[in-house]
């Protein structure tokens, strides 16, 4: 069916076609193109840069923050757990390349679903990004108090209780956190290109500190701590990659800077995959390294083991000190890409009229969405000053587990729709990879725990209320179909 055909056909006005009602590739490149808010996000970004902000966004997350709550769930067997949530991840992150060339736009999976499944999947796709980028944000944030603390103490300082964590660890508020967003807040307002230079430099240290770390612990290396290696049993083992899987929410990030790559069709492909690999050896290394160093029961209760564990080997409070203040950087630098991917999500969403248009304005001086990155940062900070992590990973878990699967359905849905579309990448093995990305992602997300279910469908009623009451009719896609079936029967009036 042609477009003019469409555009004359009576509008959707019932909840089951507004649900299914799809926008064209051709229609968001074209809005990208010429943005109605204000402005264009600048192409300025190339391979290096993409993937450098893939790697920024995922490594240091699972190994710098989230291991003393994971390793006393798999054990010595924590290394598993990153391979196969690394696997899991992987299996998407081939569909993510895929739809990453054929759809070079701002919105990720929220834009993919939206030209594939629909309207209504493309908001919850986007509603569980949301969750995805803001509360990951907030929970590598969170782990910045402990390394701050682990810095001061090289100089027999601490911080108080008060300000070390949330009400919920016996503090008031978790002040390095909420600093550490305000400063990424910051630097995000003044444009990618300047970000994506000091994501570079900081995923550099970052890289740095977690080879130094192993050759450490490596030094320190007792092959009996991996005995038992499976006292959990395999059940611990799935459990602990199903809450680490956040960390690989990386190469997510990079396919949200569609609009600012020079040549996104081609770059964003190489990027997801390099980053990907790079991403998946330093976790096992470090992973590995980790508890040959130290028996798994030693993790119990630790938010910065990595640092403990070069202080315990060394001895030497300056080196201490360096990696501590290394480990804020790179935490850092995780918040910096993770809110940048967030705050391009809302852009997208914004121009589809499924959010306020304030997350959609793009300053002409900066070419960024200033408002909605001020917007985002304030209510992150606040979720990363007061919230504890445990909870924080496993909600950024399970809505980037249902998001990625969403993906895989995507890439099926157009090679089947869109058999001849140009591809400048193609999943491999198709259509068993796509398949069993999606089957792995909905296993995981069997395997976390209940409270987080119940988070979830708490999160998802909620979005499917804000866009009952909001979305619905404000749809940009519904206001076009609506127009175009009107001027169609208007040019059918008699002329005067």
């Amino acid at each position: 069916m042609n477009s003019t055909t469409q555009a004359r056909r009576k509008p959707a006005t019932g909840l089951g076609p507004q649900l299914r009602r799809r926008k064209s590739i051709t229609q968001m490149v074209s809005e990208s193109e010429a943005n109605s808010s204000g402005g264009t996000l600048r192409r300025t970004l190339g391979m290096w840069q993409l993937t450098m902000i893939s790697v920024g966004a995922t490594l240091g997350t699972g190994i710098l923050v989230i291991l003393g709550a994971t390793v006393p769930i798999a054990g010595p067997a924590i290394w598993i757990s990153f391979v196969i949530a690394g696997i899991t991840a992987l299996l998407s992150a081939v569909s993510y390349a895929e739809m990453a060339g054929m759809v070079p736009v701002a919105g990720s999976s929220y834009s993919y679903t939206y030209a594939t499944m629909g309207e209504g999947i493309a908001w919850i796709c986007g509603w569980c990004l949301v969750l995805e980028y803001a509360v990951s944000v907030a929970a590598v944030a969170v782990g910045a108090g402990e390394y701050v603390n682990e810095a001061l103490r090289a100089f027999g300082l601490e911080l108080p209780v008060s300000l070390a964590g949330g009400p919920a660890e016996g503090g008031v508020v978790n002040l390095p956190a909420l600093i550490v967003v305000v400063l990424a807040t910051l630097l995000l307002m003044r444009g990618a290109r300047e970000s994506a230079i000091v994501n570079t430099v900081v995923v550099i240290i970052k890289a740095g500190i977690l080879i130094f770390f192993s050759i450490v612990a490596f030094s320190a290396f007792d092959a009996g701590n991996f005995q038992p290696l499976l006292p959990m049993g395999a059940a611990g083992v799935t459990a602990a990659a199903s809450s680490v899987f956040f960390s690989y929410i990386g190469f997510d990030a990079a396919s949200t800077a569609g609009e600012e790559a020079k040549n996104p069709k081609r770059d964003l492909p190489r990027a997801i995959m390099l980053s990907m690999l790079i991403v998946t050896v330093a976790y096992v290394l470090v992973a590995v390294s980790a508890v040959g160093a130290r028996k798994w029961t030693w993790f119990e209760g630790s938010e910065a083991a990595l640092v403990q564990i070069v202080g315990e080997i060394t001895g030497q409070p300056w080196m201490v000190l360096v990696f501590a203040l290394a480990s804020v950087l790179a935490i850092a630098s995780v918040v910096l890409t993770v809110l940048y991917g967030q705050t391009r999500i809302l852009l997208s969403m914004s121009r589809d009229g499924l959010v306020p248009a304030a997350f959609g304005k793009i300053s002409r001086r900066t070419g960024t969405p200033v408002l909605g990155t001020v917007i985002t940062g304030v209510l992150v900070a606040i979720t990363a000053g007061f919230i504890p992590l445990g909870a924080l990973a496993d909600a950024t878990s399970i809505g980037t587990l249902f998001a990625f699967a969403l993906v895989g359905v995507s890439v099926m849905y157009l090679r089947r729709k869109q058999p001849l579309a140009p591809r400048t990448f193609k999943v491999p093995f198709y259509p068993v990879t796509p398949i069993l990305g999606v089957l792995a992602c909905l296993f995981l997300m069997t395997q976390l725990s209940w409270h987080t279910w119940v988070v979830f469908g708490a999160w998802m009623l909620v979005g499917i209320v804000l866009y009952l009451a909001y979305g619905r009719r404000r749809s940009t896609l519904g206001k076009l179909s609506k127009q175009a079936y009107i001027d169609s029967h208007l040019s059918k009036l008699p002329q005067d």
